[in-house]
This record gives structure tokens, C-alpha cells and sequence, in this order.
């Protein structure tokens, strides 16, 4: 028994270490070029209804339920999801709209785990017809994300679906 005691020690002691170590904020964002104008871009990317078009975590459940509620693309509109183990479970809000620069949203994940974020996307003109588009996210992770972040970071877990949706944006904004 006192070496069982002493194993349950040991290991939560490891876990409470790793813990600590860990890194607990993260912000990731991808860049692309769009040959359309900034407000087109912008109006397009602005709209939540629009994000099943190109926004990758859609197509981890296409049969999720979406609810919407206030106007889109303005400040304290949102919609709610619920889907798959895959898609989960959560909310996400406008918070900040700048028209044709910049416009963010809260999320909050229920399920599969209960998680806080900040996404944003940025449009700054290049060219007449050429715009330059961040999209990215940030937030704090908790335990026990910040252990699991150690294996598998938010910069590969997220990067690679903003890469396949700014791909994605890019080929449906062009060929318009």
C-alpha cells in the first residue's frame, strides 16, 4: 500500500511538473494573398454564414446543427454548433469588426473539452486588386491542454487548418 502511495505521488508530482513547464499561451496565425479588393475580402470573411464555405473545422461534421442570431457580420452577432465528437459542441461571438481591416470573434468550446479563444483576421490592401489576410487565434490553455501542447502544439494543430482554409478562401474568393 505505501508503495502505491508513493507511485500516485510520484505521478501526479510528474503531471503537476510538466504542468508548470508548460507553456500555457498560444497564438497562431497564417498569412495569404487574395487577388480581389480588401472590402471583398472582408465582407466575405465578416459573414459567419459564410464560413462553412471555407472555414476547415466544418468539415469535420457537415451535418452539425447551426443556429444563428443577430445580424451577421456585425458586432455581437454569433452562432451555436453542435455536432460530432469531432466538430463538438460550442459558441462564438463578433467582438470587434473595424470595416475592411480587422474583425475578431470569441469562441467557446463545450465539447470535447471546455476551451476560451480569440480568433482574428486581419485584410491590409497590397494592390488595387490584391489583399493581404491574416487569420489566427489566441488564448491560454489549461490543464490539462498544457501537457497534451507539449506533445502536439497549437501551432501544428491549428496552423495546418488555417493553411487548408486560407487555401480554400483563396481558390472560392479568385474564381469569382
Amino acid at each position: 500500500m505505501t508503495l502505491f502511495f508513493y507511485l500516485i505521488i510520484a505521478l501526479i508530482t510528474f503531471f503537476a511538473f510538466l504542468h508548470a513547464w508548460a507553456k500555457k499561451d498560444y497564438d497562431v496565425s497564417r498569412t495569404v494573398v487574395i487577388n480581389r479588393p480588401r472590402e471583398e475580402v472582408f465582407n466575405f470573411v465578416r459573414q459567419l454564414k459564410k464560413q462553412p464555405l471555407w472555414n476547415p473545422w466544418f468539415k469535420r461534421d457537415p451535418e452539425a446543427v447551426l443556429k444563428y442570431k443577430g445580424e451577421d457580420g456585425k458586432i455581437g452577432a454569433s452562432f451555436y454548433w453542435k455536432g460530432n465528437n469531432k466538430a463538438g459542441e460550442g459558441i462564438q461571438r463578433i467582438v470587434k469588426a473595424k470595416q475592411g481591416r480587422v474583425f475578431e470573434t470569441k469562441i467557446l468550446f463545450v465539447k470535447p473539452v471546455k476551451v476560451n479563444a480569440l480568433t482574428y483576421i486581419g485584410v491590409k490592401e497590397i494592390e488595387a486588386e490584391k489583399t493581404k489576410m491574416v487569420w489566427g487565434a489566441r488564448g491560454n490553455l489549461a490543464f490539462p491542454l498544457t501537457i497534451i501542447s507539449i506533445f502536439y502544439s497549437p501551432e501544428k494543430a491549428l496552423g495546418t487548418k488555417f493553411d487548408e482554409g486560407l487555401k480554400e478562401l483563396k481558390s472560392i474568393l479568385e474564381v469569382n
